[in-house]
């Protein structure tokens, strides 16, 4: 646990810097899941005694392409932290990040808590409260983002910052697999996708999380957040840029981008 430690604090201090530390899996290949999984736990310890607070989790690598590339046959996630929470029509300043790319997403709040193991796509519908447009900013504290799956892990999911949008749609009588998104940059398309996207449901990618999370004893509270995967290629960010992302249903959500706010 001390390694797990000794990590946690590179990428704490990386964090504060904004200078990125070389992949872990470079000195040690073996590091796997489980490893970047302490790390996690540990940095998160960090974190919170810095005052911040987990306002839910973010899901990754929930398209089969993402996977692949990584060479694993599931997701991972990371948990939201408070500080990392902007609103529609927020400016970014690229100035807290070190090389972040955005992601449109679908985004479910708990209305009841959840908690695995044995979570079925069902019984997490019945859970969610409501479903909005969201991004999130992905950016990596490991060098020029050569990760690997511990590494990525161990930095939060590679987590940069979120928002969601205002309008809340109830999930009754609603698929969120079947919801389309268009990506525009400065009134151009760059991007579309579907939540089918994620994991083939985003409820089912919900299961999957209250699921995972009771491996270590955890579970989903009532009012957190669960961003479900990217429905489309992260795109890097530039200051000057203005992204939207047009939900079917969902509404669209508006950030732009500025080297310093």
């Amino acid at each position: 646990m001390s390694q797990a430690h000794d990590r946690a604090r590179a990428l704490h201090e990386a964090r504060r810097t904004r200078k990125p530390v070389p992949p872990f899996t470079d000195a040690d290949p073996a590091l796997g899941e489980a490893e970047g999984y302490e790390t996690q736990a540990e940095l998160l310890e960090l974190l919170l005694a810095d005052g911040d607070e987990v306002i839910g989790y973010k899901v990754g690598l929930t398209s089969a392409p993402a996977r692949k590339l990584l060479g694993i046959d599931s997701p991972d996630h990371g948990p939201l932290l408070a500080s990392a929470v902007y609103r529609d029509g927020d400016t970014l300043p690229l100035d807290r990040f070190i090389a972040p790319k955005i992601e449109a997403e679908i985004a479910l709040r708990l209305g009841s808590p959840l908690k695995g193991p044995g979570v079925t796509v069902e019984q997490a519908r019945e859970a969610v409260s409501e479903v909005r447009a969201g991004v999130e900013i992905v950016d990596s504290r490991i060098e020029d983002w050569r990760i690997r799956i511990a590494d990525t892990v161990s930095d939060l999911a590679s987590t940069g910052a979120i928002a969601v949008s205002d309008t809340a749609v109830p999930l009754e009588g609603f698929e969120p697999r079947l919801v389309g998104m268009v990506l525009s940059r400065n009134g151009e398309v760059v991007d579309t996708g579907v939540g089918a996207a994620a994991l083939g449901d985003p409820v089912a990618v919900l299961a999957w999380l209250a699921n995972s999370l009771a491996g270590s004893g955890k579970g989903l509270e009532p009012g957190q957040l669960v961003l479900t995967g990217a429905l489309h290629t992260p795109i890097a960010l530039e200051a000057g840029d203005v992204f939207t992302a047009e939900f079917d249903r969902l509404g669209s959500l508006t950030l732009r981008v500025a080297q310093t706010v």
